[in-house]
């Protein structure tokens, strides 16, 4: 059974969770200060309108809702609004149980089986652990199917875009995308260093390295993971933008070589682990 809200804190650090909208953080305060596009968990009504919610079992998109994987051909549904593709997995979706929390620490649990959005039966857990200055979150995707499965991971954080928003990311590659959003080429991309209000990216990019620094007038954020891969959406006519770590390039399950391009092969009974910590301080 769902817990509709939780609530952790340690220090000047609130985080609120609604395990009943996609184990999605509602949430996270310094203070009185948004870290991420925050709600009161009461407010919220929908995961998509949330602080971060995690990507599984495909980050991005999944071109035009079909894939063929061991010799037989899947389709998935539409699940974002009128896009040609399914968007960010399953999970974001399907209300999570509480295993276990505490002041500072929740585990939540989302088991799939397999249906019309996603034919694999998978198990999804997530540990939030927020500390006096960070929040780390832990990810383990565990295959219940009888086969090998492919695998993507990720997390989608939103940000106040606040008037000295500023991004600095190291990173060598950019994936140009199609009118669909589809990738379709990678380019050089000397990482990426400015203020958010002059960005113009929906991207996936290659070759991360050290920890994105997000900093504005009110916070110095560090964020950092496990995941390889970074996307970046900095929409112009919207109040925040989103620095995602994921495991895959969008729609790898579509190209040539996936596992190249991040995607996963998990093979029956096994399990794969990802992790993202973000580091807060005053600006």
């Amino acid at each position: 059974m769902t817990t509709p809200s939780l609530e952790l804190r340690a220090g000047d650090l609130r985080l609120a969770l609604r395990p009943d909208l996609g184990g999605a953080i509602a949430g996270l305060w310094r203070g009185d200060v948004a870290v991420m596009r925050s709600t009161e968990p009461a407010d919220l009504d929908s995961s998509r309108r949330s602080a971060c919610y995690s990507l599984a079992p495909y980050s991005n998109r999944l071109g035009y809702r079909r894939f063929r994987w061991l010799g037989q051909d899947h389709t998935t549904q539409p699940n974002f609004d009128d896009n040609p593709h399914s968007v960010h997995g399953v999970a974001w979706q399907r209300p999570w149980d509480v295993v276990s929390h505490s002041a500072i620490e929740a585990e939540l649990r989302y088991m799939h089986s397999p249906d019309h959005h996603w034919p694999f039966a998978f198990e999804l857990r997530q540990r939030f652990v927020l500390t006096a200055d960070a929040l780390e979150l832990h990810l383990a995707f565990s295959n219940r199917a009888a086969h090998t499965q492919p695998v993507g991971l990720g997390w989608h954080p939103y940000f106040p875009k606040r008037p000295h928003s500023r991004l600095h990311v190291e990173l060598t590659d950019r994936w140009e995308n199609d009118a669909s959003g589809l990738p379709t080429r990678r380019v050089p991309q000397p990482g990426i260093d400015g203020e958010v209000s002059h960005l113009a990216f929906d991207n996936c990019f290659e070759g991360w390295r050290g920890p994105a620094r997000i900093r504005d007038e009110k916070l110095s954020l560090r964020l950092s993971s496990s995941l390889p891969y970074l996307v970046v959406f900095t929409p112009a006519d919207k109040p925040y933008y989103c620095v995602e770590p994921v495991s895959h390039v969008s729609n790898a399950i579509h190209m040539a070589d996936p596992a190249a391009h991040g995607l996963r092969a998990v093979a029956a009974g096994s399990t794969f682990d990802a992790w993202m910590k973000l580091e807060v301080s005053a600006a």
